[in-house]
């Protein structure tokens, strides 16, 4: 049987492709298969859109990470600090330029505390990488504050943070340089994978320009040796049709979520919702609750036909690497309870008033309201 509430939404996202075919087709025809004038204009529009200098499209938002660290000269025996309650992506970055990961706890919004990140700070420390977790985002004037202090940088992972703002700043523009993911389930989204890369440091991106592109200064030149991240036109052709949908595509989930919020705040202390902090918009790439026993939960609200989630049951540092690293159980309580006892809930664009209610009615009869 189809799910009632379904958490996938891309059936209903690429049902209609015909202005991305006829884009395609141009593209075809041009045959600018490799960066060129398809990639310029969704780049351009892009940096226009989060008020960046300079955006450069990767092949995906792993890779984004990877680039700003390198950009920064980030290698074996350095170390970055970022939260243990993120995608393996975050740390996986960190690890594949040598570099050392530091883990600090999340707080009761599921970001990285910032109360714990100055403690973790030391001569080899030389950057903070804080996650816009689920589409909301940290403290950042505070991550901000603490990088001066120990002249250190801050690399945005907003990854999930396409849409969203900070008193109307866009996450990905308060670091030195910043990594977004175009995943298919991320709000700005193409067909596979996508990232982004923005800075206003011209110096990071004569570097990132040329690096992502084999050290290229022209066909038949170097500058140094490079690797091949480059974001492919195809996608960057779907980037570009989807950016022009992305704040009715927020505009929605918020709607969404404000009633999941409203519907779902009078079973607390059963059902516990984050702060929604003033000032905030954010994107809900994850609608993310604490609930009382969650497994059970979830599974009844499959057999219902609700497609819930988890993000994720286990946090990174009680991973396997995580575990070999030297971090243990109880190093970081606060995102452990949360891994028992998150939920994540279907918020996208494409569901209607009826399967709101259907859901928020069934989590209430599986807690007898």
């Amino acid at each position: 049987m189809k799910n009632k509430v379904p958490y996938n939404y891309l059936p209903f996202e690429f049902s209609n492709y015909k202005k991305i075919s006829i884009k395609w087709d141009k593209l075809i025809k041009s045959s600018e298969f490799t960066l060129g004038t398809f990639m310029e204009e969704f780049e351009n529009n892009f940096k226009k859109y989060i008020k960046a200098k300079y955006c450069f499209g990767t092949n995906n938002g792993t890779d984004a990470l990877i680039l700003c660290l390198k950009s920064l000269g980030i290698k074996k025996g350095d170390e970055v600090i970022t939260v243990c309650n993120s995608f393996y992506a975050t740390a996986g970055a960190i690890h594949a330029v040598g570099a050392k990961i530091v883990f600090v706890d999340s707080d009761d919004r599921y970001q990285i505390n910032t109360s714990q990140i100055e403690k973790k700070i030391n001569k080899r420390t030389k950057a903070i990488i804080p996650v816009h977790w689920g589409g909301a985002s940290p403290l950042m004037k505070n991550i901000i504050k603490i990088a001066n202090k120990y002249k250190i940088h801050v690399i945005e992972d907003a990854c999930m943070g396409i849409g969203a703002s900070i008193y109307k700043k866009s996450p990905g523009t308060f670091g030195i340089v910043n990594a977004f993911s175009m995943h298919p389930l991320k709000s700005l989204n193409v067909m596979g994978d996508g990232g982004i890369v923005a800075t206003n440091n011209t110096k990071i991106a004569n570097w990132i320009r040329k690096y992502r592109n084999h050290g290229m200064i022209n066909r038949d030149n170097i500058d140094f040796w490079g690797v091949n991240y480059r974001l492919q036109p195809l996608q960057a052709i779907v980037a570009n049709e989807n950016l022009k949908k992305i704040d009715s595509v927020i505009k929605k989930r918020n709607k969404n979520a404000s009633f999941l919020d409203e519907h779902l705040k009078i079973l607390q202390p059963k059902v516990i919702l984050p702060k929604r902090l003033k000032g905030y918009m954010e994107t809900f790439a994850l609608y993310m609750i604490i609930c009382e026993k969650r497994d059970k939960l979830i599974k009844y609200l499959v057999q219902n036909n609700i497609e819930a989630k988890i993000h994720y049951p286990i946090p990174l540092h009680l991973q396997k690497p995580g575990l070999k690293n030297g971090y243990k159980k109880g190093d970081f309580p606060i995102a452990e309870q949360q891994a028992k006892k998150l939920i994540t809930l279907p918020v996208h664009q494409y569901l209607n008033k009826n399967q709101l209610l259907y859901m928020v009615n069934k989590i209430k009869q599986f807690y007898n309201y």
